[in-house]
């Protein structure tokens, strides 16, 4: 069965090179993760002056029980022209999501585990990251691709957000932050 795909380019025209690339990604993580139901994914450009072309590369997964969402901008100055490299930063980090969701499905089977509440203490947001605190009162590190609905710009320090932890490689991190009662 092939993956239902949706593409979708904004403030660009439709371009057959990236399209065909889009759909060898997705095909990526439809072999990557069979359950997979339905993919969206949204490739725009904003033109800003002296600045040129940046591209967003948002993808939206739907697997059973829920949705999957990755919003990537790339921060980084040599790849913020080529809209092929967004795609495959974006696809990289859905990959990593299907694959921690994988784990957890297989790990949970009937146990609902609730994510842990923390609060935003620190956020720089000119360079992508900020930290949490933990009910125990640990401070944790998260960058702006771990908070999901592209929300980060709208986080503020005390702003309540659930968040998994995961060990990276300094230490805990949050692998997803999401703000509680969206």
């Amino acid at each position: 069965m092939q993956l239902p795909l949706q593409i979708t380019f904004r403030g660009m025209p439709h371009s057959d090179s990236l399209d065909a690339h889009v759909r060898r990604r997705a095909d990526k993580l439809d072999r990557l993760y069979p359950r997979l139901t339905s993919c969206r994914v949204v490739v725009e450009v904003s033109h800003r002056h002296r600045q040129g072309k940046k591209y967003r590369v948002s993808i939206d997964m739907t697997v059973p029980r829920a949705e999957l969402a990755v919003s990537h901008a790339p921060q980084d100055e040599r790849t913020l022209e080529d809209a092929h490299a967004a795609v495959d930063q974006a696809f990289d980090e859905a990959e990593r999501k299907l694959e921690d969701w994988a784990h957890r499905i297989r790990g949970e089977i009937k146990s609902r585990n609730i994510p842990p509440v923390g609060r935003i203490t620190k956020l720089f947001g000119d360079r992508g990251f900020g930290f949490l605190q933990t009910e125990d009162g640990r401070e944790i590190y998260f960058h702006r691709n771990s908070v999901v609905h592209g929300s980060f710009d709208r986080l503020e320090p005390g702003t309540p957000v659930r968040y998994a932890e995961e060990l990276g490689d300094e230490g805990a991190q949050a692998s997803t932050v999401e703000v509680v009662g969206r």
